[in-house]
């Protein structure tokens, strides 16, 4: 599968600490998207299922669960639902981002594998007219949790605040993740630039 990038151990992306997965390619391309270098199915890098859970073995015991997100995760049920049913081996929780609603998702071919995998499904596509920050992990009014099992619950949810981590590579660069105001975020890094 194509994958954009691989967090091992992040808080920015779910309760406790999470093991990420951000696929590569989305035909949703919602207007106002800020994650546009993820669209293309020919970006990122080539990864197997074997790899991805070798590399969550390393860190298992530091981590509560991994979520999907992307691109669309949907696009690579597969090999995501066998990665997200070795995670439910080891009795950790599975949260998948998507731009489908629930209700296409349920007549989406082959969708069931990683739906009977995930236990916290948030929906809709990101709906720049409805943009709102005050919900965690979202981005738009119109997006959902679908609670799936009961190994996250909605209290769970709602005591979860939206942060950003910002990770400075070897050579550098500057990656971020997680969910809140982007416009805030790039004024901050704007401004601590200047102040250099």
């Amino acid at each position: 599968m194509r994958v954009h990038r691989i967090v091992e151990k992040t808080y920015a992306e779910g309760p406790g600490c999470r093991f990420c997965v951000w696929v590569q390619g989305c035909n949703h391309k919602c207007d106002g998207c800020f994650a546009t270098n993820l669209w293309s199915f020919e970006g990122g890098y080539e990864i197997s299922v074997d790899e991805v859970i070798s590399a969550i073995k390393l860190v298992e015991k530091d981590i509560c669960g991994i979520t999907f997100l992307g691109g669309e995760p949907f696009e690579y049920v597969e090999e995501l639902s066998i990665i997200a049913n070795y995670v439910h081996s080891i009795n950790q929780n599975v949260i998948t981002f998507t731009g489908y609603s629930y209700e296409q998702l349920l007549n989406k071919s082959k969708a069931d594998l990683l739906l009977n995998q995930t236990d916290l499904l948030i929906d809709g596509r990101f709906e720049k007219s409805l943009v709102d920050y005050s919900r965690p992990l979202v981005g738009s009014l119109n997006q959902r949790f679908i609670y799936l099992t009961d190994k996250i619950s909605k209290e769970e949810i709602s005591q979860y605040r939206n942060r950003f981590e910002v990770r400075i590579s070897n050579d550098g660069k500057m990656e971020f993740n997680g969910m809140g105001n982007i416009e805030k975020l790039q004024e901050y890094i704007k401004k601590k630039k200047e102040s250099i």
